[in-house]
């Protein structure tokens, strides 16, 4: 599996300590968000929302790990989008029913929120238990066949509630798709020039661009 690690600017000093949860798991890493506090452009939850996005709507990626310092507002952010199934994930029985009953491909972790004594082992346990199970299989077991069907069900409902991809990244103002678009090593990952869907490609090409906005902060 291929995971994007995507840490916004007030969990920045988390990054380390995630991926060396996830390490040794047999899964490909990314590094896609601030590792570091200060980098710039910053990176709010509002653009790493946007980022998960990206990078699971271009398939760049199987799976997204991210999170605030509470967690609510990156899985608010990157729910906004179509093709996101995020869950708020503080331990591991979080972790596990998530995995089977919502066959989801992204989560969101409480970085700050309660983040104390033993944390880093806490992140161990849930990582542990979320690639446990088989997605989406449902629990428990008699209720298997209904959770099944309506994991479809909300896939289609999350199709029909969105405007489509390419026109959300036309539509968003720059002040929220411009250092998501330019925070480094995005560019890469996106590979524009690589994109199969015309119409996704015209759109992230349009946005390239376009000069870019002078940075700013939250």
């Amino acid at each position: 599996m291929k995971i994007a690690v995507v840490n916004e600017t007030s969990a920045a000093d988390r990054n380390a300590t995630i991926l060396a949860a996830l390490e040794g798991r047999g899964h490909t890493i990314v590094n896609a968000g601030m590792t570091q506090n200060g980098a710039k452009p910053e990176l709010s939850y509002i653009h790493t929302g946007l980022i998960a996005a990206i990078l699971l709507n271009l398939r760049r990626v199987d799976y997204v790990v991210g999170g605030c310092g509470t967690g609510q507002g990156f899985l608010n952010a990157a729910m906004q989008y179509p093709g996101v199934f995020c869950g708020h994930i503080l331990n591991s029985l979080d972790a596990w029913l998530f995995t089977q009953i919502n066959g989801g491909n992204c989560i969101s972790l409480a970085l700050n929120q309660g983040y104390g004594w033993a944390a880093d082992v806490n992140l161990q346990f849930i990582f542990d238990r979320l690639f446990s199970v088989e997605s989406g299989a449902g629990y428990p077991p008699h209720r298997q066949a209904a959770q099944r069907a309506s994991r479809a069900v909300l896939a289609g409902v999350s199709t029909c509630t969105h405007r489509p991809f390419a026109e959300i990244v036309d539509a968003l103002p720059d002040e929220v798709i411009g250092p998501a678009l330019r925070y480094p090593g995005i560019a890469a990952l996106i590979d524009v020039d690589s994109i199969e869907d015309a119409a996704l490609k015209a759109a992230f090409a349009r946005r390239y661009a376009q000069p870019a906005s002078p940075p700013g902060g939250d």
